[in-house]
């Protein structure tokens, strides 16, 4: 069995595009979640919170004929894989265009916004705003099909569209397609682009943050008083490769794949469920052959739901019992969809590289209906350890697990 490692990583969130930024907003505490005054104007819709990207735009970088079939959500996938590419000194490589070199990367959607052009078709018999990239701007492997147009990646493109395991999913099923000589290098990650739409989702579920006036409090993730999720967007990007070709170039490692397990609950749409999110977590284990008390940290889901909070710990103590430390980057990116997964890697990731990991934001006082677990709170804290976990569960009963290797020497 070929072994994979991490050897490129970037990203596009809410607290800005590198590691040094985001490390620096974690220690003090301070989120990327704000008030959204211009949806003030969407009656109907309760909240009023989101995690917007900052600092990033698009404009003139690249010609237009690169860019005219992308969307917001597609930009933002291609300048994190440009980014993590040249991160790790492929950015030029011929591997890129060899076919030995693939993609896997998700997103619960497209853009929304070319939508519209369908929608004036249909309802008022128009097609005036239709166009020919209409539709490939707004279909769920837009992320995907961009980036090999844009790098002419010539290999497996594996597009996962699974709601909040997207990315979590395209890392995994990337790692599996080196193991199994399928590809000798894979760009994999996930993206999402912040919309009413999305929002509107979790609010007709009366399942997002109303606490509008105090943006700086909310999402609170297995907290007694949180009131919903936070949604927010980015995208981020990891370079996979095998390792021995990795060693071989040179190449800095930052970490390798060592488990991956997924499944589904089979129950309820929307409801999650324990017992199959702990199957989900011991694949993962079984797949790295490794014990419960090898990992030393678990990087949770953590939307600041009231049934997902309380499951997904249940879940986590039936494997590891309470002596686990566990945080949310929710409670500072908000729920970004598609990109969570590869977002949390890749900070995960950078985190345990460092031997510290940032608390949860605004977890004052620990529901007692979620388990007892080592949640950090108020502070970050020293941690070395050998083996992260990072998990995430998703709409559909979609259930994925993640097992980072710290890189050796």
């Amino acid at each position: 069995m070929r072994r994979v490692v991490v050897t490129g990583m970037q990203g596009v969130t809410a607290l800005g595009n590198d590691w040094p930024t985001i490390r620096a907003a974690l220690a003090e505490g301070r989120t990327g979640v704000r008030h959204m005054a211009e949806w003030e104007r969407f009656a109907g819709i309760h909240t009023r919170l989101a995690a917007p990207v900052a600092d990033f735009s698009f404009d003139d970088r690249y010609p237009r004929k690169k860019t005219r079939t992308m969307g917001p959500v597609a930009r933002m996938a291609v300048f994190a894989t440009e980014k993590a590419l040249a991160d790790a000194g492929l950015l030029d490589d011929p591997i890129l265009t060899s076919g030995r070199t693939g993609i896997a990367f998700g997103s619960s959607f497209g853009s929304p916004a070319p939508v519209l052009a369908f929608a004036e078709l249909m309802m008022h018999g128009t097609s005036k705003s239709l166009n020919a990239t209409s539709y490939i701007q707004m279909m769920s492997h837009t992320a995907a099909v961009n980036i090999s147009l844009f790098f002419g990646v010539t290999g497996r493109i594996i597009t996962t569209s699974s709601a909040c395991t997207s990315g979590s999913q395209a890392i995994g099923y990337a790692a599996e397609a080196i193991r199994f000589g399928k590809a000798d290098v894979m760009i994999a990650g996930g993206a999402e682009e912040l919309d009413i739409t999305e929002s509107a989702v979790f609010d007709t579920l009366y399942a997002t943050s109303t606490m509008n006036d105090s943006p700086e409090r909310s999402p609170r993730p297995f907290d007694k008083d949180r009131d919903g999720l936070v949604i927010g967007e980015g995208a981020t990007t990891l370079i996979l490769e095998e390792r021995e070709r990795a060693l071989a170039r040179g190449a800095t490692v930052y970490a390798e794949i060592v488990g991956f397990g997924t499944n589904s609950d089979g129950a309820h749409v929307t409801q999650p469920q324990a017992e199959t999110m702990e199957v989900a977590l011991r694949l993962a284990l079984e797949d790295a052959g490794l014990a419960p008390e090898d990992i030393g940290f678990v990087n949770a889901h953590g939307t600041a739901t009231e049934w997902g909070d309380i499951a997904e710990s249940q879940a986590t103590q039936r494997v590891f019992g309470e002596r686990i430390p566990i945080h949310s980057l929710k409670s500072y990116f908000g729920h970004s969809l598609g990109a969570c997964g590869a977002l949390e890697a890749w900070l995960g990731i950078e985190m345990m590289r460092e031997g510290w990991f940032c608390h949860t934001a605004n977890l004052d006082a620990v529901d007692p209906r979620c388990a007892n677990l080592d949640y950090l709170r108020d502070r970050g804290r020293r941690i070395e350890i050998a083996y992260l976990m990072s998990n995430n569960f998703a709409f559909g009963g979609i259930n994925t697990s993640l097992i980072f290797g710290r890189a050796e020497g």
